[in-house]
């Protein structure tokens, strides 16, 4: 959705004029009120809680209280000129088991927050799945065991059938590497297991989800635009020492080739397949139930930061090696390098390999230590400038021939950062975790004129 007054900003100019240009959130980190209206406990419920898990303790018991102040967020929404709101729906909310009849009191705010959006002129993009498993879910096994499939498909049966007539695009799953990885693999994030084995099946189970939940939603909603979430790097190797090199294009295969082949329909890479095996972490999996793929009709995008790869030692608990950042330039808040000719790189090397028919940037933004000014402003140049080049790195993919449609800030507020807690911003509107208190940073009011044409 466009501005008719989009040309007046000389950045906007560059992008087509049915651009879509938005801003995203997820469920968990900002909606709150998790035991409100029927709602069941989620795995970030149970990892928020346990000590040590969270900086801070912190947890999304409250977060921004997006789930009572919705319709003043909307209203903020058209402020800023949004014509699309990425939002996730919250599972827990929906099926609190995981399973069975649904929770009308949770389709009800859903469906209010969707006629809200369009009553302001705002397209409704629908996450079905940004991390938040019903615990009971995960307590009879998580994405780990196969029934999962069957479950998620039949959650997005029910939200297809009582939204789909309103939504602009759906998005099935949110990152699958990055859920599967460090959630399953890692244990950084919820819910908290470890190990390649346990990572790789958990993400062969969430591939197999997407195809199913796709056919359930256009079982529901004939002509609906549908995507999955995959995040992407710039990957560069560390030196060009062979091993170095080496290491880089393995860890493509892993992070990128590993998601993206089965989304269009070329399986796995088997060359990375071979490696898995060799060391024992593929257990029973059966590869090719990844094809064929459900046709999908765009693909979303996440993209921070580029990733520089050294080689390092097979380990059983897990073995991709990131190199350190020192004298590589400049660094986000979180020690995340910047580079937005990255975007421009993976992009381009994304629409090379794999050809989707769109793809739109579902989240990119950055974060850095905020300051609110006397005058309650919020003056984030760091954080304008990130989106402002990045963006500029966008419009550069399209003249390369990237059918790049649509674009989404992460995130429109400051929010639980998941394990980073809140003292992790990344939003363009500042919130007051005391007082629940918004205000418009820098960056959002830069972001409102580039949509908007306005000063």
């Amino acid at each position: 959705m466009s501005s008719p007054s989009l040309a007046a900003h000389p950045l906007a100019d560059r992008f087509p004029a049915d651009f879509t240009w938005g801003a995203a959130t997820a469920a968990y980190q900002i909606e709150g009120s998790v035991d409100v209206d029927g709602r069941g406990p989620s795995v970030w419920d149970t990892f928020s809680h346990t000590p040590g898990k969270v900086v801070g303790g912190d947890t999304g018991d409250v977060a921004c209280d997006h789930y009572r102040r919705w319709e003043s967020d909307l209203d903020l929404m058209a402020d800023l000129g949004l014509g699309a709101y990425r939002f996730s729906v919250a599972w827990p909310r929906i099926q609190p088991s995981g399973s069975g009849p649904a929770n009308q009191a949770g389709l009800d705010f859903y469906d209010r927050l969707v006629d809200g959006l369009l009553a302001r002129g705002i397209q409704p993009w629908v996450t079905l799945y940004h991390w938040d498993l019903p615990q009971p879910l995960e307590d009879a096994g998580g994405w780990t065991d196969p029934a999962v499939i069957d479950r998620f498909s039949e959650y997005s049966a029910i939200v297809a059938d009582r939204l789909g007539d309103r939504v602009a695009g759906w998005i099935t799953l949110n990152e699958l590497r990055t859920h599967a990885f460090i959630g399953y693999g890692t244990g950084r994030h919820a819910p908290g297991r470890t190990g390649w084995a346990t990572a790789l099946r958990a993400a062969h189970h969430e591939l197999l989800a997407h195809g199913a939940a796709t056919r359930a939603i256009r079982a529901a909603v004939p002509g609906a635009r549908i995507g999955v979430c995959h995040d992407v790097a710039h990957i560069v190797p560390a030196s060009d020492a062979p091993e170095d090199v080496a290491a880089a294009a393995r860890y493509r295969q892993g992070i990128h080739d590993w998601f993206l082949g089965p989304t269009f329909g070329q399986g796995y890479p088997g060359e990375l397949a071979s490696w898995y095996e060799t060391h024992g972490f593929l257990s029973d999996l059966d590869l090719a139930a990844v094809e064929p793929a459900e046709p999908i009709d765009f693909l979303a995008l996440n993209y921070y930061r580029p990733d520089r790869i050294h080689a390092a030692p097979v380990r059983d608990t897990w073995g991709f090696g990131a190199a350190g950042l020192e004298g590589v330039g400049e660094l986000a808040g979180n020690g995340w390098e910047i580079l937005p000719e990255g975007l421009r790189a993976v992009l381009g090397w994304v629409n090379d390999t794999y050809r989707p028919p769109a793809i739109a940037i579902t989240e990119n933004g950055s974060t850095f230590p905020d300051r609110v000014a006397p005058d309650g402003s919020v003056n984030d140049e760091q954080r304008r400038s990130y989106l402002e080049r990045h963006l500029a790195a966008a419009a550069d993919a399209i003249e390369d021939g990237v059918p790049l449609t649509a674009y989404f800030a992460w995130s429109l507020l400051d929010n639980f950062e998941w394990a980073l807690g809140y003292g992790t911003r990344f939003g363009i509107v500042h919130v007051d975790y005391a007082t629940q208190v918004r205000t418009v940073k820098a960056s959002g009011r830069w972001y409102r004129g580039l949509i908007t044409g306005a000063p």
